[in-house]
């Protein structure tokens, strides 16, 4: 099953640290792994940047090392509607997850919700006591507290603080999947067993996520008591990027009814959520590539080509070749294939206006253009199964969103 509770699964941290990871014989396992803990300490920590600069390379391999011996610990604990940095999970799990969830079940109303400023307004103190609930091994518990009170560099300048985590540290996403784990999964399991009394589902990656309602006013409540709940810990949801729309199966025909248009569309992972129908007339929910970020990546492409201009046609062509790629692997999805050829065409287009400005005399002709792209562009095709397909959900069970 996706959502066995582990051992630490409870909504609150109690006042003690406890380390529950199998008893005595976890506590050798985990000594061992750092049984040269004390050249570890040594080697750490360097000042982080909050501007992206990197941690000094002696960081990363013991933060590295760190999250190996941590991963097994928390995967057991961790519940099946995360899915961000996790072994085995990706975010086309976490889409398809959603897709199935609002397809197959009574959802009419989906929160789209999004954290402020999550990375820099963590609370560490909540976050160590969060580690020791489940580390008993003191040598690993200093490390992660010497990482976060390192510092940032601002302006070149060093500024200490008690909020954030480590930036651009390779323990970070384990470290916020942890605080969210405990002040929000935790939460929302036991929201969704006691208090809701229609169908709700709840899909997380990182710290972005998405809940559907069968009742609007069972959304509106849990996104006054998610407030509250943030507000305990030092989160709060972006004002402006926080809604509730109504979504689903039967939102187009109540919103008709009502002559309210057609159904609100959200944004998750980089897709456009939106209600379509397929062949046959039934629901399904349409995802397409994000306008913001189609049109973002073709100006940083465009900035790109522009400094490659005088570089060999084969050069360009290998580089095209190789953020296409990149893009129809990410973006393809089933019913995306509009958008993928419009990005590949698009991409076309700005390649010629860059090869036309090498020489004042270069025309460059469709013909011989088409013949470059055929060369060097992969065809915009789909590379990934429908939702259904990928989840296997006709099978008996729960599903992978609860």
């Amino acid at each position: 099953m996706m959502n066995e509770r582990g051992k630490s699964d409870s909504f609150t941290v109690p006042a003690n640290s406890l380390n529950q990871a199998e008893g005595p014989a976890a506590e050798v396992r985990e000594g061992r792994e750092l049984a040269k803990g004390n050249s570890l300490e040594r080697n750490a920590p360097r000042t982080q940047s909050r501007e992206g600069a990197p941690s000094a390379l002696e960081d990363k391999i013991v933060q590295r090392a760190t999250v190996e011996v941590m991963n097994p610990i928390y995967e057991q604990d961790f519940l099946g509607f995360s899915y961000g940095f996790r072994p085995g999970r990706s975010p086309h799990q976490a889409l398809d997850a959603l897709a199935v969830g609002i397809g197959t079940r009574k959802v009419s109303w989906v929160l789209d919700a999004d954290i402020r400023k999550f990375y820099e307004t963590l609370d560490q103190g909540w976050l160590v006591k969060f580690v020791e609930h489940r580390i008993a091994d003191r040598r690993v518990v200093r490390l992660i507290q010497k990482w976060l009170k390192a510092g940032v560099l601002e302006e070149g300048k060093r500024v200490h603080s008690e909020i954030g985590t480590v930036q651009g540290g390779s323990i970070s996403p384990l470290l916020s999947n942890l605080y969210l784990h405990y002040v929000l999964d935790l939460w929302v399991q036991q929201w969704r067993q006691k208090q809701a009394q229609g169908e709700v589902i709840f899909v997380r990656f990182a710290d972005d996520f998405v809940a559907g309602f069968q009742y609007r006013y069972e959304a509106q409540r849990f996104l006054a008591e998610l407030r509250e709940r943030f507000a305990q810990f030092g989160l709060a949801l972006h004002a402006d990027k926080t809604r509730i729309v109504e979504f689903g199966r039967y939102a187009e025909r109540n919103r008709r009814n009502r002559g309210d248009g057609k159904p609100e569309t959200f944004n998750f992972l980089g897709f456009t959520h939106s209600c379509g129908q397929t062949r046959k007339g039934h629901f399904t929910v349409l995802r397409q590539t994000m306008r913001q970020r189609w049109q973002a990546k073709l100006r940083v492409l465009k900035e790109e080509l522009r400094r490659r201009m005088h570089t060999p046609i084969r050069e360009q062509g290998a580089y095209l070749r190789s953020v296409l790629l990149g893009h129809f692997r990410y973006y393809g999805v089933p019913m995306n294939g509009p958008a993928l050829s419009a990005f590949r065409q698009a991409a076309g287009y700005l390649w010629r206006t860059v090869l036309r400005r090498r020489s004042q005399g270069n025309h460059l002709p469709w013909r011989r253009m088409r013949c470059y792209i055929a060369r060097w562009f992969p065809p915009a095709r789909v590379c990934h199964p429908y939702p259904l397909v990928r989840l296997g959900v006709f099978t008996q069970g729960g599903s992978r969103m609860r």
